[in-house]
C-alpha cells in the first residue's frame, strides 16, 4: 500500500498540481496586497476619501463589514481576469492541427465538360472513355 501511494503522489499531475496550488496561494497574496493597499486607497480617494477597510455597519452586536467584502469582490474579480487571460494565451499557444485537404471526388470529363466522379472510366453522359 506505501508503494502504491508513493507511485501515486510521484505521477506528474499530482506534482503538477501541487505546484499550481502553491503559486496560486501566493498569486492570491500578491492580487490581495494590490487591491488592498494600492487600488482601493486610489478608488478611496477618487469618491471622496472613502477608507473600504473600515466600511461597517452595526446590527444589534453584529458588525458587518462589508468594506472587506468590497475588497473581496475585487481580489475575485481580478484574479478571474488574470486566470482567464492566461487560459487565452495558452489556448493560443497550441498547435493548431493543419487543415486536412479532402481528396476531390469528382472529375470533369474532357470531352463533354460535365462533372463525374474521380473513379469513371468511362462519362455517364456522352459514353466517352476515360483514361
Amino acid at each position: 500500500m506505501l508503494k502504491e501511494f508513493k507511485a501515486f503522489i510521484m505521477k506528474g499531475n499530482v506534482i503538477d498540481l501541487a505546484v499550481a496550488v502553491i503559486i496560486g496561494g501566493a498569486f492570491g497574496k500578491i492580487v490581495s496586497s494590490l487591491v488592498n493597499d494600492i487600488l482601493m486607497p486610489l478608488i478611496g480617494l477618487i469618491i471622496g476619501g472613502v477608507d473600504f477597510s473600515s466600511l461597517a455597519i452595526t446590527v444589534g452586536s453584529a458588525k458587518v463589514t462589508y468594506g472587506t467584502f468590497i475588497n473581496n469582490i475585487i481580489d475575485f474579480i481580478i484574479i478571474a481576469l488574470v486566470i482567464f487571460l492566461m487560459i487565452k494565451f495558452f489556448d493560443n499557444l497550441k498547435k493548431k492541427p493543419a487543415p486536412v485537404v479532402a481528396e476531390p471526388t469528382t472529375k470533369e470529363c474532357p470531352h463533354c465538360f460535365s462533372t463525374i466522379s474521380i473513379k469513371a472510366t468511362r462519362c455517364p453522359n456522352c459514353t466517352s472513355e476515360l483514361k
